[in-house]
């Protein structure tokens, strides 16, 4: 039994709002399978697909399209189809959707941003964030070539990861940890969130979520909330609205961890008694 399939609960858990991106459907290297898991457990109002959902780029070069992918999508049209809200917030490696901006099908809209209210009333600008990447925006060479650079550390990440479940242990970011390490990526991390903000601040906006440089976290800039809600191919993490308006950063290694804990304790518990 996979992992995906151990973190699925029997009751869906009903929460206001759910905020993903950079799932980058159409590379070997998304995640897709945890996050067609991930997206079971709820039963949102709406949910916030926050760019890079599909990979543009890659899919220029060649077309891979595994079941797994499918299955996210179906997944979400579902979704859409029981209630929930789908909205589409554009990236750059899903910008060929950006001419179809404003497109309304049903329940699911296609923008380049959106504003989100809170149900505690905080305002919020819900962006992809590439506008904000020097590289993305003004090198686009550069761009391309680091995400060359960034694939081949994602084939080491996936070889690594492979081996780990042969021998029992949780899934771990090879490039995440690469980038948390590296001064020029950390560097790169608070030069985004400082202008990301800043242009929330700017126009009157209680803070930002946002995606693209796959680091999520939630933390305070200034009077500026950001939010990030990191991606679902280095770290699978998404962030959840409750109906409180307290918004909560969800990572799938905490969850495989707290999963191994209580697989740890049932074992305690029984053994004594045998």
């Amino acid at each position: 039994m996979s992992i995906a399939q151990l973190v699925r609960p029997s009751r869906k858990q009903r929460v206001r709002t759910l905020w993903i991106s950079d799932v980058h459907l159409g590379t070997r290297d998304s995640q897709a399978e945890h996050l067609a898991a991930f997206l079971k457990r709820y039963q949102a109002e709406r949910i916030y697909l926050v760019g890079d959902i599909i990979d543009g780029w890659k899919l220029r070069g060649g077309i891979y399209w595994p079941q797994a992918h499918t299955n996210v999508i179906r997944r979400l049209l579902t979704m859409s189809k029981r209630g929930t809200q789908v909205i589409y917030v554009t990236g750059n490696h899903d910008e060929f959707l950006r001419r179809y901006s404003k497109l309304l099908l049903g329940n699911i809209q296609l923008v380049d941003e959106a504003e989100h209210v809170t149900a505690d009333g905080r305002r919020l600008l819900v962006i992809h964030g590439d506008q904000f990447d020097v590289i993305t925006r003004y090198h686009r060479w550069l761009a391309f070539l680091g995400d060359s650079a960034y694939t081949v550390t994602l084939v080491l990440n996936r070889w690594l990861n492979h081996w780990r479940r042969r021998y029992g242990y949780g899934y771990w970011s090879l490039s995440a940890y690469l980038k948390h390490k590296v001064k020029t990526a950390v560097n790169f991390i608070s030069d985004f969130e400082e202008a990301i903000t800043h242009e929330c601040a700017r126009r009157g906006f209680d803070g930002v979520v946002c995606g693209h440089i796959h680091h999520a976290e939630i933390r305070t800039l200034g009077d500026v909330e950001y939010l990030n809600c990191g991606d679902w191919v280095e770290s699978c993490t998404a962030l959840i609205e409750h109906p409180d308006g307290r918004i909560e950063l969800y990572r799938l290694a905490d969850e495989q961890e707290r999963l191994a804990q209580l697989q740890a304790d049932k074992v305690a518990v029984i053994e004594p008694a045998a």
